[in-house]
């Protein structure tokens, strides 16, 4: 099953990390206050990006390193995709696919 790491920008300019088997479901949750404590508090904006990874250990992984970053390197990689799959390879060892925003 493929899995999808994802960050959202919320209505307080925080940005939300996350993992799911299906974005679109996923983010319409998460627009209605569904499911992440965080996102219903803090209104979400729009959907920042969103990549493939191959099971959930890969995405767990990911999520977790994206969470422990400031919200200045966050904001710097979402300006360079490019950095934040080189970054997510060299530290990971792990290949994201980045996918067009719905």
């Amino acid at each position: 099953m493929e899995y999808y790491v994802y960050i959202i920008r919320c209505q307080d300019n925080s940005l939300y990390t996350g993992i799911t088997t299906d974005v679109e479901r996923r983010y319409e949750e998460h627009k209605k206050g569904i499911g992440a404590k965080y996102t219903k508090i803090k209104k979400i904006l729009k959907l920042e990006i969103f990549f493939s990874c191959l099971n959930r250990s890969e995405a767990s992984k990911i999520e977790y390193f994206i969470k422990k970053m400031s919200k200045a390197e966050k904001e710097n990689y979402l300006n360079k995709i490019k950095d934040l799959e080189a970054i997510i390879f060299e530290k990971l060892g792990i290949k994201i696919e980045v996918k067009k925003i719905f």
